[in-house]
């Protein structure tokens, strides 16, 4: 995997989306806190306090209480064009109702904390320049069925493919009955759109084509706005804060979603989003809940309800599935409880339905969905990946089928989406943005490797071959992984000095840890595959010690890592996987004392498992998700109890018995002996076929300090003071 570059590649122009201005309001100072964002005011033009006809709202609009919205040169408004109805501008403007409230109730603690709540939005104290609470929190829509037809008409999503608002897409492959060549004698217009009965064709190639149907045929769509409205009242008014949250500390380093795109619409009262998308980022988000001092303060939204809207309306979605569906779904599993094998083989062929897995690269789509839809797609591939470890299941994603390009700088880009340029980033901003990016690219690169892993030893096709080859199976191991073993190392080798393990600035989180666990869990992955395989009555001994030594300095390896880990790596962002990477760790550790040959080496390392226990448990304050690990490691424990007491090394020699004396003639002779057995063996256990990591001796016996592979400078952690466990001698 190539690093992404990170210089802006120069684009030529595009066309600009034209939009509708909006019509000038009357300027009226709003109290604290009470700026709406679905009703932005603009002071251009003279203040009036007589509304003409183009500035107030129409008769049908003024009942439905919601927005009015008159393009230029219609003569109807959006709604009343929607019904079919007569736009008129009648009727006076309503009275409006307003509670009396006496002294004693205003000046009542009650009263005075909800003032509190609705006032200007709490400050987030991981950025001082937030994103979205720019504008103070607006309430809920009162009737969002209304207001989400008024925002149907967008013309930033209006020539995309995957996120329009009253229609999705469905991928027409060639094997279907929509013949490529039939297709091609349809007459397409400008925007490669040809009607026909069945629906809309959307041409994006020359050889690709897909079929747009509209949403209201598919069921509930009607309870979509409902369930939105719910999502917004069960954080309201912290909407704005957690999203901010959100964009602070998942977005930059799992950037699956068109952040500028997302926030305008959000600023500008746009409430057309998916509920399941929009409660998966506000899910996430609260486990941040606490950084934010203000926050903090009050009662944390109810998940469990956010989650059963969430999953609810993401099986609707599935009816008429769009980008957002995959988005929601894939936030949806990053949550540390979250553990969907199913709904993860649900995403990949919703992600095929619509086209994820094929190069968009030339299609007649915006430039920035181009690059949206790679993001989303390479986030699916590793979704499948990595379940597919985790589970120890079958992959859903093959090669031979994945014609997506790797991920580029330019697949990024944010502009282009019909609003106007982003605000300016802070210097810090960009850095982390940068990283993130990186951090994204790299883990994209490794997954490769690791479904390579998968694909060489844990296929049925693989088990099968390895267990033909009888007590020659090791030996077929290790000539597999070598290929693998290269490409892992040279991954390694070409990580970039932004995404390693650097100590980080003190009180900012980082991501990078997920990175590095996770080549830990592909070298434990790939390890465990060769331990299993070998056998202890092999009188091969040489090859025994250097496959079980090469895999000890991994497992020390891992476990000095996670001993390392900051609590600015703790508290930020995991990739769903690494509640079970760290599990993997324990588990290969478990693997490796039940096959020890000696008692001796049992002994090391039942006690490295009791420090990496106390490693996380101690770290599991900082990071809940942890405590799988611990308790999976409890329950690998007793199942040792069952295991056999192993006999110590003096018994093994005592039991081997003393050879016969030889005669004297033959002591002369003795310095020409050859070695016992076959000394071929070493030929086929070279250090070689067995080393994964960076040194050409790191199979000699190290303390956990020296060996601590996977990273060009162990000091970058600093050193780890001696232990009984980690003593060269303790074995």
């Amino acid at each position: 995997m190539t690093a992404v570059a990170m210089q802006q590649p120069a684009m030529g122009p595009r066309p600009v989306v034209s939009i509708a201005p909006a019509r000038p309001r009357a300027i009226h100072k709003s109290p604290p806190g009470k700026e709406s964002l679905s009703k932005p005011t603009s002071n251009n033009g003279p203040v009036s306090n007589i509304r003409s006809r183009r500035e107030r709202p129409c008769d049908a609009c003024r009942r439905r209480k919601s927005r009015c919205v008159i393009h230029e040169g219609a003569a109807l408004c959006v709604l009343c064009e929607f019904h079919k109805q007569e736009c008129t501008f009648v009727q006076s403007p309503l009275p409006r109702k307003r509670k009396v409230v006496d002294g004693e109730k205003k000046d009542s603690p009650n009263n005075t904390k909800k003032r509190s709540v609705d006032s200007d939005p709490p400050p987030l104290a991981l950025s001082t320049t937030p994103t979205i609470t720019a504008t103070a929190p607006s309430p809920p829509p009162p009737q969002p069925q209304l207001s989400h037809l008024a925002s149907l008409h967008l013309p930033q999503l209006g020539e995309t493919l995957g996120l329009q608002q009253r229609q999705h897409s469905r991928y027409i492959g060639l094997s279907s009955p929509f013949d490529s060549l039939l297709i091609g004698l349809s007459q397409f217009d400008t925007r490669n759109e040809s009607t026909f009965d069945l629906g809309t064709l959307r041409r994006v190639n020359d050889h690709e084509c897909f079929i747009m149907l509209p949403d209201e045929n598919t069921q509930d769509f009607a309870g979509e706005s409902e369930a939105l409205s719910q999502v917004e009242q069960l954080v309201h008014p912290h909407g704005p804060a957690l999203l901010d949250l959100y964009f602070q500390v998942v977005h930059p380093s799992y950037p699956i979603i068109q952040k500028h795109l997302f926030v305008q619409r959000y600023r500008n009262g746009d409430r057309s989003f998916s509920p399941a998308l929009l409660a998966g980022m506000y899910i996430l988000s609260l486990n941040w809940w606490s950084f934010n001092p203000k926050l903090a303060s009050y009662a944390k939204p109810d998940a469990a309800r956010l989650e059963a809207i969430a999953m609810k309306a993401l099986t609707l979605s599935m009816e008429r599935p769009k980008l957002s569906t995959v988005q929601a779904g894939l936030l949806l599993l990053q949550r540390p409880e979250a553990d969907s094998w199913s709904l993860t083989t649900q995403l990949v062929a919703i992600g095929q339905e619509l086209g994820l897995h094929l190069d968009c690269s030339s299609w007649s789509v915006p430039l920035w969905e181009r690059g949206l839809r790679k993001r989303i797609a390479w986030a699916l591939y590793m979704q499948d990946k990595w379940s597919s470890l985790i589970h120890g299941r079958p992959s859903h994603i093959f090669n031979a089928n994945w014609a997506v390009k790797p991920i580029a700088e330019e697949d990024f880009v944010e502009d282009g989406d019909g609003y106007e340029k982003q605000q300016e980033e802070t210097e810090s901003e960009q850095e982390q943005n940068h990283r993130g990016r990186i951090l994204f690219a790299q883990m994209i690169g490794l997954t490769q490797i690791m479904a390579e892993v998968m694909d060489t030893f844990y296929t049925q096709t693989a088990i099968h071959d390895f267990a033909n080859a009888g007590r020659k199976s090791t030996e077929l191991i290790l000539a597999r992984a070598k290929p693998v073993q290269i490409k892992l190392r040279q991954w390694h080798e070409k990580l970039p000095a932004e995404v390693k393990m650097n100590a980080p600035e003190k009180g900012k989180l980082t991501s990078t840890g997920y990175l590095h666990l996770a080549y830990f869990a592909t070298e434990i992955t790939l390890h465990r595959r060769i331990v299993q395989s070998l056998d202890a009555t092999n009188p091969d001994s040489y090859g025994l010690f250097m496959c079980r030594n090469a895999a000890k300095t991994r497992l020390i390896s891992a476990m000095d890592f996670v001993n390392r880990l900051k609590p600015e790596h703790l508290q930020a962002f995991w990739y769903f996987a690494s509640k079970v990477n760290f599990t993997l760790i324990g588990t290969f550790g478990s693997l490796l004392w039940a096959t020890a040959p000696a008692k001796e080496e049992a002994e090391f390392y039942k006690l490295r498992l009791c420090e990496y226990r106390w490693t996380l448990s101690v770290s599991s304050k900082r990071a809940d998700f942890l405590d799988y690990a611990v308790s999976m490691l409890d329950a690998s424990r007793a199942m040792l109890n069952n295991l056999a007491e192993k006999p110590s090394l003096a018994e093994q020699i005592s039991n081997a018995g003393v050879p016969p004396a030889a005669p004297p003639r033959q002591y002369t002779s003795f310095p020409n002996m050859g070695p016992p057995q076959n000394l071929s063996g070493a030929d086929r256990y070279s250090p070689e076929d067995v080393d994964m990591g960076d040194d050409n001796d790191d199979l000699r016996r190290m303390s956990s300090g020296e060996s601590f592979e996977g990273f060009n400078d162990g000091s970058q952690y600093g050193s780890r003071p001696p232990t009984a466990g980690n003593s060269p001698r303790s074995m």
